[in-house]
């Protein structure tokens, strides 16, 4: 097992609740169909984006920072450019593990979470790296 396999299983058998940055309310946008795919299969998803006000069952927060709990695990679909920023969210948020989603890389995002001792995980897929570790939800985990 590669030492990304090892933090991708980490991570998602650690942490039951996913922060989605960037969720979408289209269906036809990955940013939809991957946060409803891992909510099908037992996470929590809490969206943020600013222009929506409720996705996946779920109040939507505008940015990392507005979430009113703790955060554990901050999934992003946004640009690379933005995620420097989102990673800095993260880590005043108490965040334990920053995943870019596929086709997202940013080495400023990664200095910023690995500096600050976040697991990182970029240019991944949460639904296909679930399927080829065979991942399931944690019962009890950190939120």
């Amino acid at each position: 097992m590669s030492r990304t396999d090892e933090i991708v299983e980490q991570i998602l058998t650690t942490y039951d609740t996913i922060t989605v940055v960037g969720a979408s309310a289209d269906p036809a946008k990955a940013a939809h169909d991957v946060p409803r795919y891992m909510r099908d299969h037992g996470w929590r998803i809490i969206p943020v984006n600013p222009k929506a006000d409720e996705l996946f069952g779920e109040k939507v927060y505008r940015t990392v920072g507005d979430i009113p709990e703790q955060v554990g695990l901050v999934d992003v679909f946004r640009p690379s450019a933005a995620t420097p920023d989102i990673a800095r969210q993260a880590v005043a948020a108490g965040a334990g593990a920053l995943w870019l989603q596929l086709g997202i890389a940013s080495a400023e995002a990664r200095e910023i979470a690995e500096s600050a001792g976040l697991l990182y995980v970029e240019d991944r897929c949460l639904i296909i790296e679930q399927r080829r570790l065979g991942l399931r939800a944690p019962t009890t985990g950190q939120e």
